[in-house]
């Protein structure tokens, strides 16, 4: 192979910076460098003219064309600039550690960690703030995040600590989140944004709520941005009654008011967010606002149809989605196989279980499973179920067991419920629904004595049937 030259390094640097804005070229260049071995000089020539400059381009290329590019390949060019003498620098190492981020390697992020630290470049203000980010998007310890945020040179700017507020929303850490959020010296639209999101995505829904009145409060007259708008709908679909319905309505009248571009990310919240709480009016009206929609936005429709009794309604609108040349993905098919569930339509649902794998190559997931159990339990079809369940790759969960039991309890199979209740006391022996089932089945096939002795069972290993339980809520404040 021959001696790559200065020259040509000098050549190439200066195309990849030519063709910086445009990932597609700078990757069908990757594509000549490989060819050419541009990359790979003699092992005699001096390793001097080799360069971190056209990896770093071509990575951070990699990263733009996440969905034409696989997350590992920016690690990949990392082994290999390594391999060819090329020294890393403080450009190279975020472009990396977003590549680990989005393919959760929490090793590679460990990785990169330690090879920062041997060069000296962990505390560098660029390379931390993107080591905070990796370490809360990969699943490590908050704690771990924390200690690169504290160990940066100079005062964290807001980039930093928005970064570390994600890290610990990410990890649950929800506590020091909020702690963390009130003692910043400054916040922007991400920094509430951010928080909202961790919140709902922890469970507070109405804190989130809460949070965001603040943010309305402190940002008087500033437009919303579309990832703060998807936060709080968010928040609103999984608050039950009626300030979470208020609250989402006063999101969508934002968005018509400001006349917010109805992307797919914006239109799937709103359908979602009217879908969990039954107004299929709203749920349509915002699926057709969305002007180019996507298989997430199908998949928000057609779950709220599944889940509200429009079952055949959201078979039409699948092979609408279908003849408008959208691929139907996993999220899709559990959709699907719920409204051919509650429909009764037995053969169709199984009919789409198979296509979803010979056809679609959809790896089933334990609650497809569950969907297609639940379909041949409430068609009575106890045999056929049983059989799905012992053909799974993987040992069933609670899920699978619990579609199996109300079909049980819907046909009266006492001896049988018996048996799958059995394993689900197994599986989470204090779950009191699961005692209360089973205690419900004996009592509506008129065996009392075998009723009352579960009701002691429960009481002997104190578990309590968790009590049903209301309450009054008061309507959110409208958004300016």
């Amino acid at each position: 192979m021959r001696c790559a030259s200065p020259y040509s390094y000098a050549v190439l640097e200066r195309l990849l910076q030519e063709y910086f804005p445009f990932p597609r070229r700078l990757l069908q260049l990757h594509t000549l460098v490989l060819t050419s071995g541009a990359l790979l000089p003699d092992p005699k020539c001096s390793p001097a003219i080799v360069t971190a400059f056209p990896y770093n381009c071509l990575a951070h290329a990699h990263l733009r064309l996440s969905a034409a590019s696989p997350p590992s390949a920016p690690l990949r060019l990392f082994s290999a600039m390594l391999t060819h003498g090329a020294r890393p620098n403080r450009h190279s190492f975020p472009s990396l550690l977003k590549s680990a981020a989005a393919s959760g390697s929490a090793a590679a992020a460990g990785a990169l960690h330690a090879q920062c630290l041997r060069r000296g470049l962990a505390s560098d203000r660029f390379v931390a703030c993107s080591l905070v980010s990796a370490y809360g998007r990969t699943g490590h310890p908050a704690r771990d995040a924390r200690k690169v945020f504290d160990e940066m040179e100079g005062s964290p700017d807001l980039a930093a600590c928005n970064a570390l507020l994600d890290a610990l929303c990410l990890a649950g850490d929800l506590e020091a989140a909020g702690t963390f959020f009130e003692q910043m010296p400054a916040r922007d639209a991400v920094s509430w944004t951010t928080f909202v999101s961790g919140l709902s995505r922890g469970g507070r829904h109405r804190c989130a709520l809460e949070v965001f009145r603040g943010f309305l409060l402190d940002n008087m007259g500033r437009r919303l941005e579309e990832a703060t708008l998807v936060s709080v709908l968010s928040a609103c679909a999984n608050l039950d009654g009626a300030e979470g319905l208020m609250s989402g309505m006063a999101v969508h009248a934002y968005v018509v008011r400001h006349e917010v571009e109805p992307t797919a990310f914006l239109g799937t919240a709103l359908v979602d967010m009217y879908g969990k709480h039954g107004r299929l009016g709203g749920c349509t009206s915002a699926f057709e606002f969305v002007c180019k929609k996507e298989v997430c936005t199908w998949n928000a429709l057609l779950s709220a149809l599944a889940n509200h009794g429009k079952e055949a309604e959201a078979l039409v609108k699948f092979d609408m989605m279908r003849a408008e040349g959208f691929l139907p993905n996993q999220i899709t098919f559990v959709a699907l196989l719920m409204a051919c569930a509650r429909a009764g339509s037995v053969e169709i649902g199984l009919y789409w279980f198979e296509a979803m794998v010979a056809e679609y190559k959809v790896t089933p997931l334990m609650v497809h499973y569950g969907c297609v159990v639940d379909l041949l339990g409430r068609a009575g079809r106890f045999m056929d179920a049983i059989q799905v369940i012992e053909r799974m790759p993987f040992a069933p969960d609670a899920s699978v067991w619990g579609a199996l039991l109300g079909a049980c309890r819907l046909y009266g199979n006492v001896e049988l419920a018996v048996e799958v209740g059995q394993k689900l006391m197994a599986l989470g022996p204090q779950q009191s629904g699961r005692y209360v089932t089973v205690r419900n089945v004996f009592l509506e096939d008129g065996n009392w004595q075998a009723g009352v002795r579960m009701g002691e069972v429960m009481q002997e290993a104190g578990i309590k049937k968790i009590v049903g339980q209301s309450s009054v809520v008061l309507l959110g404040h409208a958004i300016p």
